[in-house]
């Protein structure tokens, strides 16, 4: 049996930016990626503490030191600069091996940095 298990959570990250105009996904700064154990494509949820709102998307990189987390296309009508968000991703695994796996959990501090 295969169960959908937290692979990596970005916790309490600030929205730098919601740019409507764009193709779609949520940018973030390379080094949070890394940090969180993220890649580029990468579906993800991101839940917003400020509104509630959650949605379904994927992961873009940006620049490497930059603190950017942006919310793009229909997406940026779901947050807005300073809001907070989780951002989570998840694997699909085996039963018994997701009972010995341990997801990458960061807590960015001001600025976004780690």
């Amino acid at each position: 049996m295969q169960i959908q298990i937290l692979k990596s959570k970005i916790h309490r990250a600030v929205i730098t930016e919601a740019n409507l105009n764009y193709v779609g996904s949520l940018t973030l700064d390379e080094d949070l990626m890394d940090a969180a154990n993220m890649i580029e494509n990468e579906k993800i949820q991101v839940v917003n503490v400020n509104n509630g709102e959650r949605l379904e998307t994927y992961i873009i990189k940006g620049k490497r030191g930059s603190g950017i987390v942006c919310l793009n296309g229909p997406a940026a009508r779901k947050g807005a600069e300073g809001d907070i968000i989780i951002v989570i991703s998840y694997a699909l695994m085996d039963f018994e091996a997701a009972k010995k796996y341990k997801p990458t959990v960061i807590f960015p501090k001001e600025g976004n940095k780690l």
